[in-house]
């Protein structure tokens, strides 16, 4: 966390003004995720029984921002199929746009990331961006020269942020090609380290990035005495999770939010009471799948109007139990600094 005996953290007005807009009255960023492209086409495919369409993607999207932007601060979309859904969000609900490609080459070793190809960072702030988001694998132990172009790759974008004066969401996914699957008992060992590592990483300033969307730095299915622990495999007791918690907290250089990396919303709860548990100052989530995946099914067999009354029942149910847990465990993210008193803001002329 910021040393708060220091002098004030400068933030330019944009970002300032454009992160309030993406949180709630009392600074805590509880958005939503509806950004998904290539994973969600491929489940309401599979659901479907067939293959989704764009207008699937779309018409799904739509309706999730309708319902559920009705208990979020903000909504994360992509600017492939989610611009007609923006348009659809609640009143003063703020907008990140994903500015990546879905996926990756899997051909090529590293997990590169790439760039939408019809976009810039202008292009998204005139289509109502009130954050520029990044989805990247990363692995700090990975070969070094994978990871410098992945370094100058993140510099360039946050410097096309600066310039357009927005704010730059990173969500770095830790991964381990040695190890493969980033589910099982062996990633769940290493994961904390890695998680740490990034947070340090990315939070330095030439990176240019305000906030970042991170992992748990623990796997809950391995957390000793956890509901996910359902088998009795376990790879750290529930106190050394919580010192995992604090420890990655206390790498960042920059306020932080939690994804739900597709767990279910018992699970995803679950983690947010333990990270709540250990006083990590977390300042919000970004949700995703956590909340409405498993309304794929019911769009696939029954359509838009079956979605929405999913949503406006169990979807809103999921929502409104995140926001309990966040009532009670995030800290406002201009806390991370001291509180508001500690932040200069500072006007630009473009």
């Amino acid at each position: 966390m910021a040393d708060i005996n220091t002098q004030k953290a400068r933030i330019t007005r944009g970002k300032f003004d454009h992160i309030n807009a993406l949180a709630s009255n009392n600074g805590v960023i509880a958005a939503a995720a509806m950004d998904q492209r290539g994973s969600l086409r491929k489940a309401i495919g599979k659901a479907k029984g067939g293959e989704a369409s764009a207008a699937d993607l779309a018409e799904f999207k739509e309706l999730v921002t309708e319902v559920l932007t009705k208990y979020a601060s903000a909504i994360l979309l992509d600017p492939e199929f989610g611009l007609e859904a923006a348009k659809r969000r609640q009143k003063g609900t703020g907008v990140l746009l994903a500015y990546e490609k879905t996926g990756y080459d899997a051909t090529v070793k590293g997990r590169l990331p790439d760039l939408l190809d019809f976009w810039s960072v202008r292009r998204l702030v005139e289509a109502g961006a009130d954050a520029i988001k990044i989805l990247m694998y990363y692995d700090p132990d990975d070969d070094v020269n994978i990871n410098t172009r992945k370094k100058a790759f993140i510099e360039r974008i946050g410097a096309e942020c600066r310039a357009y004066d927005i704010p730059f969401f990173l969500e770095p996914l830790a991964y381990s090609d040695e190890i493969g699957d980033e589910k099982s008992f062996e990633f769940a060992r290493v994961k904390p380290q890695k998680v740490k590592k990034y947070m340090q990483e990315f939070s330095q300033p030439q990176y240019g990035i305000d906030v970042l969307k991170v992992e748990v730095p623990v796997n809950m299915r391995y957390v000793e005495g956890s509901k996910a622990n359902t088998d009795g495999q376990v790879a750290y007791s529930r106190a050394e999770a919580k010192q995992f918690f604090r420890d990655a907290a206390a790498a960042t250089q920059v306020p932080f939010i939690y994804l739900s990396a597709g767990v279910t919303n018992e699970v995803f709860l679950e983690t947010l009471e333990l990270a709540a548990e250990a006083d990590t100052p977390f300042s919000g989530v970004l949700c995703g799948r956590a909340t409405w995946q498993d309304g794929i099914k019911v769009y696939a067999q029954g359509g838009a109007q079956a979605l929405r009354s999913w949503l406006e029942d169990q979807g809103v149910r999921n929502i409104q139990a995140l926001n309990a847990v966040l009532a009670k465990g995030a800290k406002p993210w201009w806390d991370f600094y001291g509180g508001k008193e500690r932040i200069e803001v500072v006007d630009t002329q473009r």
